[in-house]
């Protein structure tokens, strides 16, 4: 009998050795695991805070194009007035004139007016004669519309 407790002994300590080995193999594996899972976390949140500094970025990029884009259309447009501006000064320039005639002023005005009309043409600005028209919702108030009461020519 004593070969046979000697046996379940050695078998025992046999199992209880494959059981730790068993034990150790999983805790490697649940290791292997548990730094996979920390390192996926650490990339993901990494890939997060450049995603977030990526979008404030492109808002700042994006209200610096919305602020130079209105500043620079201001300034087209102001410097295409300038010429409306110069003819104006000439017109007011050779009306004091003793020679000057109210044909000629008149003349030079309607240049001027050309001049004025065909500048806001460029950007967009529409010329509408209203006189005798009832008013209208849909053109006479949209925000997106601009436009300019002219005197219409006699």
């Amino acid at each position: 009998m004593t070969k046979k407790k000697e046996q379940k002994t050695q078998k025992n300590a046999s199992d209880k050795v494959n059981e730790e080995i068993s034990d150790s193999s999983k805790i490697e594996d649940l290791t292997s695991q548990l730094e996979e899972a920390q390192q996926s976390t650490k990339d993901n949140w990494d890939k997060l805070l450049r995603s977030q500094a990526e979008m404030e970025n492109l808002k700042r990029r994006t209200a610096k194009d919305l602020e130079n884009a209105h500043k620079y259309a201001l300034d087209g447009f102001v410097k295409a007035l300038l010429e409306v501006s110069d003819s104006l000064t000439m017109g007011i320039k050779s009306a004091r004139e003793d020679k000057a005639t109210l044909e000629t002023t008149t003349e030079g005005l309607e240049l001027t007016m050309k001049v004025f009309n065909s500048t806001i043409e460029k950007f967009g600005v529409e010329s509408i004669n209203p006189i005798d028209e009832k008013f209208d919702t849909i053109i006479g108030n949209p925000p997106y519309v601009s436009y300019l009461n002219v005197i219409p020519e006699t």
